[in-house]
């Protein structure tokens, strides 16, 4: 076995090969940037070596460092983690050229598999089922246009070396493939140094679904079920689930023997992920295709661990050691359900966009066993630790585990109920929603499940009555707790009498409250028609976060104070609740609120980023839908287009420069 291991990762990936290792009795290095050297990663790990300054292609890209750093350190092995150099066989090759074990399938199944237009030639040889399209050497639009054309719409341009939903655009039309195929190949070239693209067909109503393959050195090779993953946004995952509501038995064997047969066909060994694109119409169960195969260990690799009771990292360690697989096919178990959440510097409320900056407050949900099932956190980060640019937005990933899926449903809602960050914009709210859309809990999931349901973007989850009825309560025993604070400074004149009277108000919800006491807690009187609420908790003024019991059941909420009430925060959306004693709510009509300031005659960045382009100029008319600029942020091309017809007035920055999140980049007339 090995001694010591050199993680060429950072992030939540690196911290999570640690743990495992550490757990093996075997030493770790770290390697880092400028802007990771204070990371968590860093710190756990017995040795560190920095590499170079933040972007990646100076730093985490740069294979001749790390393989430096392995050898000053003296470690015989390296872990790639996933992205970066994962998938790189010239990576492979290096590290077996210096003596240093690579910890992953061997540089020609790399190859072989990295190359999306060759593996899906290998994948029709091989058995397996593929998608129509066009594999060949694409020259330019034109010639992507008239493929197009053959093929019929709707298809999907791809990156041929891409992955992560980089490199990716769906064309409806032949105006989609002439404005979308040029920024294809661009990404390409940027993300992945390839700016090949092929066409295929685009699959309506599809799922996402994927196999988990493991093999070792010797020809044995298995498959630890499926997961799906049909829940995305831009082709990036948001959210994954094992095993799949749709997957029958039959399903799972057939599409699990294909990948087999696949990986068996290019000598693989390690972890590798063979994903397939499957019609949600089909019910014969025959409508897999094959979409690619990731060499590496996947971003949604613990809901594999946590149905199967194996440790995918440990077990990619023993295989590039030369060991054995301890198993066989008939031993792969499939227990319960377990659903991964990705957390993401991204906000929902402003259209998805890109947010970075610092985590001033970090506060994950505690990792513990709850009832028959239990909660997990794989991050990266700390409170303070800085959300780059130059990196993936991915902050955390919230696992839960439970013997149904809607069990395992129900414990993402309170985790991420107990979840707090602030300082950044997150998708803590959209993530909650998801989990508690009817349609998620049906299982009748597509890739297009967020246009479809969102087409309007994210507001927030709707609150019943019961969650009304509770943050109503929450607020006033919060009030009351303040209340009760301030009545404690000193000097105040004569004795202040404190009111256990509260009116309260939610969206159009109005409740006129009374508090009693308790043996263990406070009785919140809400009306004269139902009984009341038993709140136990203790807060403290300041405190971002309540933990609260209502009735015996468990209730989370974040808190920040407002003018006059509390916002609060809880199953998927903020709310503002206004606390009010009774002799200052006779007044609310008289309150004047604070109107905003009219923006709508700017385009402003919507996100921090790169200036790339600027297609107008002072004087320039333009039309409602045309393009105004281009920013660049999380290595993605965003396009900003005008809301409304219009003349061009200011142009207040130029390309190259970097914005702030609403800077007036142009005014209009």
């Amino acid at each position: 076995m090995f001694k010591k291991i050199l993680v060429a990762n950072r992030g939540e990936i690196a911290c999570r090969v640690m743990r495992t290792a550490k757990k093996m009795g075997i030493a770790t290095v770290a390697v880092y940037s400028d802007a990771d050297a204070r990371a968590p990663h860093v710190r756990m790990a017995d040795e560190a070596v920095r590499l170079g300054p933040a972007p990646a292609a100076e730093s985490y890209l740069r294979a001749d460092l790390i393989l430096l750093a392995a050898k000053e350190t003296g470690a015989d092995a390296i872990h790639p983690g996933y992205g970066f150099l994962s998938e790189r066989e010239s990576f492979a090759k290096a590290c077996a050229e210096a003596g240093i074990a690579f910890v992953g399938p061997p540089p020609g199944a790399i190859a072989a598999m990295g190359d999306k237009i060759e593996s899906k030639k290998l994948a029709k040889e091989a058995g397996v089922n593929v998608v129509p399209g066009f594999l060949g050497e694409i020259a330019d639009t034109e010639h992507a246009v008239r493929i197009a054309t053959e093929i019929g719409y709707p298809v999907m341009m791809k990156a041929s070396a891409g992955g992560g939903g980089k490199g990716m655009r769906l064309a409806w039309n032949e105006r989609d493939v002439r404005e979308g195929f040029e920024p294809t190949k661009r990404e390409g070239l940027a993300s992945f140094g390839d700016d090949r693209v092929f066409i295929e067909k685009f699959i309506e109503s599809p799922r996402h679904i994927e196999i988990q393959l493991l093999g070792d050195q010797h020809g044995n090779i298995v498959y630890l079920n499926e997961r799906e993953c049909s829940i995305q946004r831009r082709h990036q995952k948001v959210v994954e689930e094992a095993p799949s509501p749709f997957v029958t038995p039959a399903m799972r064997k057939a599409m699990g023997e294909q990948a087999v047969a696949l990986a068996r066909a290019v000598g693989y060994y390690s972890a590798g992920t063979v994903e397939l694109i499957v019609s949600g119409a089909d019910k014969t169960g025959q409508g897999f295709y094959f979409l690619e195969m990731n060499t590496r260990l996947q971003v949604e690799h613990p809901v594999t661990e946590a149905i199967t009771g194996l440790d995918l990292v440990e077990q990619m360690i023993r295989v590039a050691a030369g060991e054995k697989l301890a198993f066989g096919q008939d031993e792969v178990k499939l227990n319960g359900w377990a659903i991964e959440n990705r957390v993401y510097a991204e906000d929902p409320y402003r259209g998805f966009l890109p947010s970075t900056g610092r985590l001033v407050r970090y506060r994950p949900p505690t990792a513990e066993n709850a009832g028959q099932g239990y909660v997990r956190v794989d991050d990266g980060v700390t409170e303070g630790s800085e959300i780059s640019m130059f990196y993936d937005p991915m902050i955390a990933k919230l696992i839960t585990w439970a013997p149904t899926r809607d069990q395992a449903a129900d414990l993402q809602v309170g985790a991420l109920d107990r979840f707090r960050i602030d300082g950044i914009g997150h998708n803590i709210d959209f993530l909650s929603a998801i989990m508690q859309h009817p349609r998620f809990r049906s299982g009748e999931l597509t890739t297009g499940f967020i246009a479809e349901e969102y087409p309007e973007g994210f507001h927030g989850a709707p609150a019943d009555e019961t969650l009304v009825r509770r943050l109503a309560a929450v607020a006033v025993v919060l009030d009351l707790a303040r209340t009760a604070r301030a009545a404690e400074i000193s000097g105040q004149l004569g004795a202040v009498a404190l009111s256990t009277e509260r009116s309260v108000r939610i969206g159009e919800h109005r409740f006129d409250v009374t508090v009693d006491g308790c043996d263990t807690g406070l009785l919140v009187n809400l009306s004269s028609d139902t009984p009341p609420l038993e709140v136990s908790g203790h807060w403290r003024a300041g405190d971002p976060q309540f933990f609260a019991r209502i009735d015996g059941e468990a209730f989370a909420t974040a808190v920040d104070r407002t003018r006059s009430g509390w916002k609060l925060t809880a199953h998927g959306a903020a709310h503002l609740v206004e606390v009010l004693p009774p002799h200052v709510a006779q007044y609310r009509a008289h309150m004047i609120e604070k109107v905003p300031p009219d923006m709508s005659r700017f385009l402003l960045a919507p996100m921090p980023g790169l200036l790339t382009r600027l297609h107008v100029q002072p004087g320039d008319q333009v039309e409602a839908g045309q393009a105004l600029a281009v920013i660049e942020a999380m290595k993605m091309e965003n396009i900003l287009r005008a809301e409304r017809a219009g003349t061009v007035k200011h142009a207040h920055f130029e390309p190259g420069d970097s914005l702030a999140v609403d800077a007036a980049i142009l005014e209009f007339e």
